[in-house]
Parts: structure tokens; C-alpha cells; sequence
């Protein structure tokens, strides 16, 4: 590498770190959004558990005379 070998290593290696960072941090993240999403999803359950009495969405006929 006529000189240049350090410096060409040592930009791989800065390369392989970072890579590997952003691939940690891609997977925590990833982990926490799916803890949140699961975490709303049962509070949103527990909440629809509690008032049987409530349906999420009616639907109403509505006759409108054509006169």
C-alpha cells in the first residue's frame, strides 16, 4: 500500500465500528418501539375490558325521506 496501509486500516476499522454502532442501536430501538406498541395495545385491551357496555364503533341506519 506504499505507505498509506495505517490510514487505510485504520478507516476500515473506524468504518466496522461505526457500522456495528448503528446496527446496536437499530436493534434497541427497534426493541423499545415494539415494547411501546405492545405496552398500548394492552392498556387499550384492559380499557375495552372495563366497559363491555361500549362497542368501539356503531352503526346507525338513517332513513332520509325523498321528498
Amino acid at each position: 500500500m506504499e505507505g498509506h496501509g495505517p490510514y487505510v486500516w485504520v478507516c476500515y476499522a473506524v468504518f466496522a465500528v461505526l457500522l456495528g454502532g448503528l446496527m446496536i442501536w437499530s436493534v434497541k430501538r427497534n426493541r423499545v418501539a415494539l415494547e411501546d406498541c405492545q405496552r398500548r395495545h394492552e392498556t387499550e385491551s384492559r380499557a375495552s375490558a372495563r366497559a363491555p357496555g361500549k362497542a368501539s364503533a356503531t352503526f346507525t341506519r338513517v332513513e332520509i325521506p325523498q321528498d
